[in-house]
């Protein structure tokens, strides 16, 4: 593990506990029967953020095979928790078998065999054109293009878009050999300390909804002061990046503003299936992908970005 990386994953460890000192100081006074839904929300988030960055720890001690198994698990589970959600018949499960059992390793080998000519494209040409054709070979139409469609999102959406954070661990950055899991820390700490900000900003000075059908919670406030936050936090961690301090807040804002977009798309998604939570597994998140849904939009973006000014490939 790079000391870089020691040293943010420190800093994460002593935010966190001061962040719990907070929650029990904040639980004691205000909450002792625990009926402060607020405080108590806000205490199981601090609780999953303990187990999600021993998780992350302990995938980047695992070198690439282990950040892209968990990745791939991500994955699966996030697309798992989609497909509960769409229209699919008994004509879509070879379909479905082949999305779950052959799209997903397969992607993710070729992330690990870093062969960015065909897992660039897999997904969005060849999995996209395959799936229709098993569907259609059941002989079942009734809401086909709609079945289909559902299929070929939730792939782009749960298996590319997040295939593209293990995928940073390939780009060749002279001068940066050996690092590269430093961009996806920078890439997820940015991306999710951008949406806890804007909750904190949200809570403090939160008045004007921005999206009150999509996000009830989401405020004007929340996101300038968030998304701000973030950028400046992007500078600051222009240290451990090939980035000087300027073009680290520029990509920050950026995939902090993508994070933001991508958050509202799925908030659609779930508000037209009528659920708050794509899941229950992670205490306070709720599902993967309610815990993806900023890192979805924002990490193709910064990969390509990264790939196209700063990679030799």
């Amino acid at each position: 593990m790079h000391p870089d990386l020691i040293v943010l994953l420190g800093a994460i460890g002593a935010l966190l506990v001061v962040a719990s000192l907070v929650g029990y100081g904040l639980q004691r006074r205000y909450s002792p029967r625990g009926d402060n839904a607020v405080i108590e929300n806000l205490n199981q988030r601090i609780r999953a953020w303990w187990v999600m960055v021993a998780l992350m720890g302990l995938a980047f001690l695992g070198g690439k095979t282990g950040v892209v198994i968990l990745f791939a698990f991500a994955s699966f589970s996030a697309l798992r928790e989609f497909i509960t959600l769409v229209n699919a018949r008994r004509a879509d499960h070879w379909a479905l078998a082949v999305a779950f059992f052959v799209v997903v390793p397969a992607q993710y080998y070729l992330i690990w065999i870093e062969w960015y000519g065909v897992y660039s494209i897999f997904i969005p040409v060849y999995a996209f054109l395959l799936l229709p054709i098993l569907a259609t070979l059941r002989g079942d139409s009734r809401g086909f293009l709609e079945r289909v469609a559902e299929v070929q999102w939730a792939l782009m959406i749960c298996v590319f878009c997040v295939s593209h954070v293990p995928a940073l661990l390939s780009l060749e950055i002279p001068g940066y050999e050996g690092r590269n899991v430093l961009l996806i820390a920078f890439l997820i700490v940015v991306v999710q300390l951008s949406d806890v900000l804007q909750y904190v900003w949200g809570k403090l000075l939160g008045r004007r909804k921005i999206a009150p059908r999509l996000s009830p919670s989401k405020t004007v406030e929340g996101f300038v002061g968030g998304v701000a936050s973030a950028t400046l936090v992007g500078a600051g961690l222009a240290w451990m990046t090939p980035f000087s301090p300027g073009q680290a807040a520029g990509l920050a804002l950026l995939i902090a503003l993508m994070g933001f977009f991508g958050g509202l798309v799925m908030s659609a998604i779930k508000r037209d299936r009528g659920i708050k939570d794509w899941g229950h597994l992670i205490e306070g998140h709720g599902g993967f992908i309610d815990r993806l849904d900023s890192v979805v939009f924002s990490a193709p973006i910064f990969f390509h970005l990264v790939r196209y000014f700063w990679s030799v490939a």
